[in-house]
């Protein structure tokens, strides 16, 4: 008597999608990529004509963040219009757990930069 095993390799229409015709995972489409900085080097330079070096650009981009940085510090809100909001956000003192005991812990009162997208930004998603 033999015994038979049967399989049900089953999978939806999100899932198949991302397998190409030769079986390869591929990238799922609705997952934007990110951008780090140094592609948004290369896009600066590239708005800003071929006769612009790539030093030239990276001045300008690290010019931006630095005043951003500076701005919301001194500040706390940079506003670019058409683009959005930065401003710090409080966060309260909480309870959290160690992962690795479990054990309860205070984590302190903080505070961090929060982005809000302007209306204009959003309608381009």
């Amino acid at each position: 008597m033999g015994l038979t095993l049967s399989v049900n390799l089953s999978i939806n229409k999100r899932e198949a999608s991302h397998l190409s015709s030769r079986g390869n995972f591929q990238q799922p489409k609705h997952i934007p990529q990110t951008m780090n900085k140094a592609e948004l080097i290369e896009a600066v330079q590239k708005n800003l004509g071929g006769d612009t070096s790539k030093r030239a650009a990276s001045d300008a981009v690290e010019a931006v963040l630095a005043s951003i940085s500076k701005g919301v510090a001194k500040t706390g809100t940079v506003q670019l219009i058409g683009f959005g909001t930065f401003k710090v956000a409080k966060r309260a003192a909480r309870t959290g757990r160690n992962p690795k005991t479990g054990e309860a812990m205070k984590i302190k009162a903080s505070k961090t930069v929060r982005f809000v997208p302007s209306s204009a930004l959003k309608g381009a998603l």
